[in-house]
């Protein structure tokens, strides 16, 4: 059984810095594109960043562009987001997904697995 696990949320002030981690387990990530997306209350799910297999291939939404970092360690089986410059309109819960293909997808609908998400609260 796939789990992918997120952590590191939490409440931030506007400008300030939070790094989420998504662990996984029952599954192997190294063949995997993986995608943090987010969903704040009363919208849409929506892409924040995607990684392919092995790092060689990242995108970004246009909103967290230059601000927003996604790594990954396959020897971890973990994957990060780093958060910079953070405001208020970042607040949502931010899910964690892996796509069983190594090309990173940017519609919610194209990733297989899904952790539980973890909330961002960013005050102004």
């Amino acid at each position: 059984q796939v789990q992918l696990v997120e952590s590191g949320g939490g409440l931030v002030q506007a400008g300030g810095s939070l790094r989420l981690s998504c662990a996984a387990s029952g599954r192997t990530l190294s063949n995997d594109a993986m995608g943090w997306l987010r969903q704040a209350p009363g919208k849409e799910r929506e892409f924040v960043a995607a990684s392919n297999w092995n790092g060689g291939s990242i995108g970004y939404a246009d909103s967290v562009k230059g601000r927003f970092t996604i790594t990954r360690d396959n020897g971890k089986n973990t994957v990060y987001l780093q958060m910079n410059s953070l405001k208020p309109e970042d607040t949502a819960v931010y899910y964690c997904a892996a796509r069983d293909g190594r090309n990173y997808a940017t519609l919610p609908r194209n990733y297989d697995y899904w952790g539980q998400g973890t909330q961002v609260t960013v005050s102004s």
